[in-house]
């Protein structure tokens, strides 16, 4: 059976790559619906289900179900840096900068390497502060 899960997620990261996301979110959905019925499948796959299905949301400006679909994958696995960084994305496009702040430096705790969030944290502060600034 687990090896039916794997077939479905590799399929859904398959199809992510190529671009089909219609296709991809039904399959890491239907990985995801297997996965809490068994609840045999690792952390780290279904997080990156989890994950994999927010970005398609994302890229549809779905922001509300993509930052749902980030925070689960967080609480799925809370050493899996990219929905943090992915959900601070979100927080700071919406204007969040306090929750966008937060979730690239938790991105920073768990991977000091991570390029793209130290850009994003310092590009956070200094609109945050422009924000600040501006009074509002």
């Amino acid at each position: 059976m687990e090896e039916n899960y794997s077939q479905i997620l590799e399929r859904a990261h398959s199809e992510f790559k190529m671009q089909n996301y219609k296709q991809a979110e039904e399959l890491y959905t239907k990985f995801i619906t297997s996965c809490l019925q068994s609840r045999d499948c690792e952390a780290s796959s279904l997080a990156t289900a989890y994950n994999n299905r927010g970005q398609i949301k994302y890229l549809r400006v779905d922001f509300h179900e993509a930052v749902e679909d980030y925070t689960t994958a967080i609480q799925t696995d809370s050493r899996f840096e990219t929905p943090y960084y992915n959900r601070g994305l979100i927080h700071y496009r919406l204007g969040f900068f306090n929750e966008a702040k937060s979730d690239f430096e938790q991105v920073l705790k768990l991977n000091p390497d991570f390029e793209d969030a130290k850009v994003s944290l310092k590009q956070t502060l200094l609109d945050q502060q422009h924000k600040i600034n501006r009074g509002y």
